[in-house]
């Protein structure tokens, strides 16, 4: 299309919205505004005398007062066209009808063409059949008016064509009107579709952000906790453990921090481009078990399998369950309690188990009557093991201690290739 033409379309098409927004604000004008024209363009040249006898139809010569009844009696009705366009068209044709039997024809009878525009376009398609009776009434008193210029089958043809156009053209009005408000309708809940994906998304990524940071702030506060009552209690006994207390407190601190706000990093727009180093996984279990044994408790630690091919998010989700497992340890069964941690890499399986031998002179009873351990912890743990097919397991171990059980769906880099 050239770029003349495309500019004259989309001026048109402003000039449409325009006027359909107009005809929202003033459903009224338009139609009178058209009777109007009606008015000036078919019926003033009857008024006026214009003649052409040597045509195929002859209009008829009445007095003025009789042609203006006549005149309006087909016009008027079609200010009301769009409200109810069953009983215009009744009535219009009537009019016609009885004009026809009394020898007149007008150029108003234009109005016939408008009104059964009018019915197809805003009236009900199952009520047309309605219509039909009055419709074919008509093609006797015309063709009997015409028949003396026209032949039978020119006059039959010529209404056919002259309601056929009308009855097209409100159809494919209609039909478009229809498209728009489907396209309009679908563009609606598309964008309600989007904005309930985003919300969704927006909801997943806090509860992700969530139960990162309960994982680094619950971790790094037991610890802290732990060494700094470590700390008190040997500062007149051992200051030189005083002393490696703060500082492993000052180090567990930095680098809770850091983790923290690599973790939330991303949600700020103003920090620049993220922290983007990986986030922890089985090779750093070491590293967290010499945390945990800095602030009191005994950690035995056991691995078996292949740990190098599994999919990062694998690792990551088992680095945090066995971070809250021990966080949990340190927290209700102190810095005196001893820990056993086995993770063992299958070949479609990854299994961890986390035991505590409870608190000093506890039991079974002791670690049942926590509910503090069926807490958030422990649902953020079912929640990450459950994105990886996986299931957690925790309860309190005949004769003392506290015992979680991860097993998760080992998934290998291989898999994503």
């Amino acid at each position: 299309m050239r770029s003349e033409d495309a500019g004259a379309t989309a001026g048109l098409l402003r000039v449409g919205q325009r006027l359909r927004r107009f005809d929202t604000r003033r459903p009224w004008a338009l139609d009178t505004a058209l009777v109007l024209l009606l008015f000036l363009n078919f019926c003033l040249p009857d008024l006026g005398g214009v003649r052409h006898e040597d045509g195929p139809v002859a209009f008829s010569d009445l007095p003025a007062g009789e042609m203006v009844v006549l005149q309006l009696a087909l016009l008027v009705p079609l200010w009301w066209r769009r409200r109810a366009p069953m009983a215009v068209f009744h009535v219009v044709m009537l009019v016609f009808i009885a004009q026809c039997l009394s020898g007149v024809l007008l150029r108003a009878d234009a109005a016939v063409g408008i009104a059964f525009y009018s019915l197809v376009r805003y009236g009900r398609l199952d009520r047309l059949i309605w219509a039909a009776p009055v419709l074919l009434a008509s093609f006797g008193p015309v063709t009997w008016r015409l028949s003396d210029r026209m032949g039978v089958s020119d006059v039959l043809f010529f209404l056919a064509s002259v309601f056929t156009a009308a009855g097209a053209l409100a159809i494919a009005v209609r039909l478009r009107q229809a498209n728009v408000a489907a396209l309009r309708d679908r563009a609606e809940r598309l964008e309600v579709e989007r904005e309930q994906r985003d919300r969704l998304a927006t909801a997943t990524e806090r509860t992700r952000v969530a139960r990162e940071v309960h994982d680094i702030v619950g971790h790094s506060l037991s610890v802290i906790v732990s060494l700094a009552d470590a700390g008190a209690y040997a500062v007149g006994t051992a200051p030189e453990r005083s002393r490696e207390a703060l500082q492993l407190i000052g180090d567990t601190g930095r680098k809770s921090l850091a983790e923290l706000r690599r973790t939330v990093g991303v949600l700020r727009d103003d920090e620049g481009a993220p922290d983007l180093r990986p986030q922890p996984g089985l090779a750093d279990l070491d590293e967290l078990c010499e945390r945990i044994r800095a602030a009191g408790p005994g950690i035995e630690y056991r691995t078996a399998g292949d740990f190098t091919h599994l999919d990062r998010g694998v690792q990551v989700t088992a680095f945090r369950i066995v971070q809250e497992a021990l966080t949990n340890t340190l927290r209700y069964a102190g810095s005196h309690t001893t820990v056993t941690l086995a993770v063992t890499a299958g070949h479609d399986r990854l299994h961890i188990e986390v035991r505590d031998s409870g608190p000093p002179g506890g039991s079974a009873a002791n670690d049942t009557g926590n509910p503090a351990r069926e807490g958030h912890g422990l649902a953020g743990m079912r929640e990450r093991a459950a994105i990886y097919g996986g299931t957690v397991d925790a309860g309190p171990v005949p004769g003392g201690g506290w015992h979680v059980t991860a097993d998760l769906d080992a998934v290998r880099l291989e898999e994503h290739a």
